[in-house]
Parts: C-alpha cells; sequence; structure tokens
C-alpha cells in the first residue's frame, strides 16, 4: 500500500506536487514488479517516468489537496492522494493522444510521446506510425492505470466518500473527451472551419475550466464530507479561473517564449486552433486583416515569418488586449466568489494565490 509521509504541513501547496510525483513513482514501480513476464511494460512506464521528470504545474492535484483542506483541518489521508495522483496520471493520458491529434512534436520541451516511441525504432522504415500507434497504447495504459490507482486498500470515512465521487471523476472524464472533441472538429483551415466564439468558449469550459480546476477541487472537497454549498462555492471560483487559465494559455501560444512554454509559437496557427483569440482577431479585423487570417489559419506549411505577420494582425486588431481584459474579468470573479465562499480560511488564502499564479505565468 502506498503511503504519503504524514508530517507533511497542512496547506503548503508547493509541497505537493513532489509527494504526488513519488506516489506516481511508487506505483510505476508496483506495475513493473507485479508483470515480471512483460519487460516491454518497462518502456511504456520509462516514458511515463519521462514525461513526469519533464515538468508541469501539477495544477489538478494540487487543487485536489487543496479542496479538502477547504473543508478539513486534518491531514489529507491516503485516499485524497490517491485521486491527486490519479488525476496527474488521467492528464498524462490526455497530454499523449493531445499531442497526436495535434501532430505536435514537443511537450514541455521534450519531444511528445509519440516522438519519442518512434525514435526507438528509428531504423524502421514505419517508425513514425509505429510511435503514434505505440503512444495511443501508453495513454490507453495511463487512463486505466488513472482508475486502478484509486483502489482503496483500507476502510475509512474518505474511502466511503471516494465510492460517492465515482460520479464526478466520471463527469470530469467524459466533460475531458467531449471538450477534445469540440476542439478538433472546431480546428482546421480558417475558410472550412472559421473560429466561431461560442464554440470556442464551450471548448474551454469543458476542456480546462471543468477539467482543470472545477472537478478537481470538488474531488478534495467531497472527500472531507463537503455539502452542497461548498460545492458550489468552489465551482464559483474554479470556472471563472479556468478560463483565465486558458485564455492566457491561448496568449502564450501565440505570443508566449517558446523557452519558457515549452511549446512553438507556431503550432496554434498551423493547427487553425479554434480559440477565443481567434475568433476576436477575425471578428475585429479589416477585409485585409480578415484575408490574412484565413489564409494561415491551419495553414500546415505555415512559415514563421507569415506566423509574424499573424501575431501582428492579432495584435493590430486589438484582439489581444481584449483577451487579456476577459482574463482580468475572470481573475476578479474568482476572487469575489471566494468574499464569502463557507470555505476554511488558510484555504481561501492559497487558492487567491494560485488564482494570481495562474493568469500571470509565463510558461
Amino acid at each position: 500500500m502506498i503511503t504519503p509521509p504524514q508530517s507533511r504541513t497542512p496547506l503548503e501547496p508547493e509541497r505537493i506536487p513532489a509527494t504526488v510525483e513519488t506516489l506516481l513513482h511508487e506505483f510505476l514501480d508496483a506495475q513493473i514488479d507485479n508483470a515480471a513476464d512483460l519487460p516491454e511494460l518497462d518502456l511504456f512506464a520509462q516514458t511515463l517516468r519521462d514525461m513526469i521528470a519533464a515538468g508541469g504545474k501539477r495544477i489538478r492535484p494540487v487543487l485536489c489537496v487543496v479542496g479538502w483542506q477547504a473543508v478539513s483541518h486534518r491531514q489529507p489521508p491516503s485516499e485524497v492522494w490517491r485521486v491527486a495522483a490519479s488525476l496527474e496520471l488521467f492528464h498524462l493520458f490526455a497530454l499523449i493522444h493531445d499531442d497526436i491529434m495535434d501532430a505536435s512534436r514537443t511537450r514541455r520541451g521534450r519531444p511528445a510521446a509519440h516522438c519519442s516511441l518512434a525514435t526507438r525504432h528509428a531504423g524502421r522504415g514505419d517508425a513514425a506510425t509505429l510511435g503514434v500507434n505505440a503512444a495511443i497504447l501508453l495513454g490507453d495504459l495511463a487512463l486505466g492505470w488513472s482508475y486502478e490507482l484509486l483502489h482503496v486498500a483500507r476502510p475509512g470515512a474518505a474511502a466511503r466518500h471516494l465510492h460517492r465521487a465515482w460520479p464526478l471523476l466520471n463527469a470530469l472524464r467524459t466533460e475531458t473527451l467531449v471538450g477534445q472533441y469540440l476542439d478538433l472538429v472546431g480546428s482546421g483551415p480558417a475558410a472550412a472551419t472559421p473560429p466561431d466564439s461560442a464554440t470556442a468558449w464551450r471548448v474551454i469550459r469543458y476542456k480546462t475550466a471543468k477539467y482543470t480546476c472545477e472537478r478537481p477541487l470538488q474531488l478534495g472537497a467531497h472527500l472531507a464530507g463537503a455539502d452542497p454549498k461548498v460545492l458550489a462555492a468552489l465551482s464559483a471560483y474554479a470556472l471563472p479561473l479556468g478560463e483565465a487559465f486558458q485564455l492566457r494559455d491561448d496568449l502564450l501560444g501565440v505570443f508566449g517564449d517558446p523557452e519558457r512554454t515549452g511549446k512553438s509559437v507556431l503550432d496554434d496557427f498551423r493547427e487553425g486552433k479554434n480559440t477565443v483569440l481567434a475568433a476576436t482577431a477575425l471578428r475585429l479585423a479589416t477585409p485585409a486583416q480578415a484575408r490574412l487570417l484565413r489564409a494561415g489559419l491551419g495553414n500546415r506549411a505555415l512559415t514563421g515569418a507569415q506566423a509574424s505577420e499573424l501575431r501582428q494582425v492579432v495584435t493590430d486588431t486589438g484582439a489581444q488586449a481584449v483577451v487579456e481584459s476577459l482574463i482580468g474579468e475572470r481573475f476578479e470573479q474568482a476572487l469575489a466568489a471566494l468574499d464569502h465562499a463557507p470555505l476554511r480560511p488558510a484555504a481561501t488564502t492559497i487558492l487567491r494565490a494560485m488564482a494570481a499564479g495562474a493568469v500571470a505565468r509565463t510558461s
């Protein structure tokens, strides 16, 4: 049984990622030990370890643990840590498949999983295809393992709440997949699928706001026995914060520093991502600017110079400033939701700090 250290001081969010990573590594080690007759499994486990080592904000497990502390003064029991680690393993599954769908070659500054797996078969003519297919299997495995991690080895109050939390876990999974589908349908050449704000907001709601912020917070709180008023208060904070988080991500995808983001500033343009930023730019564009946007969005052969022209259009139309304003509005909404929320004060302080970090980030 994996038991996180219980000497950790409550409400130290900067310590949560290390504890979650330890849990994940112990879990992966256990999978290898329990399948000694399957040496191929070590390749999959090592690829997941490499993805964990590449970094990441661990915002979902952090919010899960803070959700517990928003309700309870007690140290989070092992069930809470398992849910937190499970959320990160589910996230790895989502990243692996997302990179395949978007044909992204990098993730967190390193080769995406399908590219990394392809290099292991560099001598084969079908190495790229094999890498993609192997990564699909890896993602499937990470998804299955994320549920296996939730196995409760001992009875207790948190275990009973975990049984009742399954609807939240299932909702998270379903909402995330629907959000990804909407993202896929809305992406592509602008001439065929012009950016649409209404759809872009739905993508943000289901692919990010609920998945990244609302459900993790609710899960942690639910495990602590939160009542409906607490869950509603957490939603009122998490949904606008999640929207602000994704809007910042969209700006970084176009204007960010690849050295900090680990992502090319060409990807969103080349994929023709249906973002609020793109839809706003097209709405505010002059006819000449609109033609440039339609020609560039979804153009897989887009050059760096052409991308620079598109960035200039996004700035000149005022779309960049509009999205910055939207981020500020949602940040204020998230903070206002905490003013009278029935949460423990120490947790409220952390949630305010996390909101500030999420909207001001550069990576």
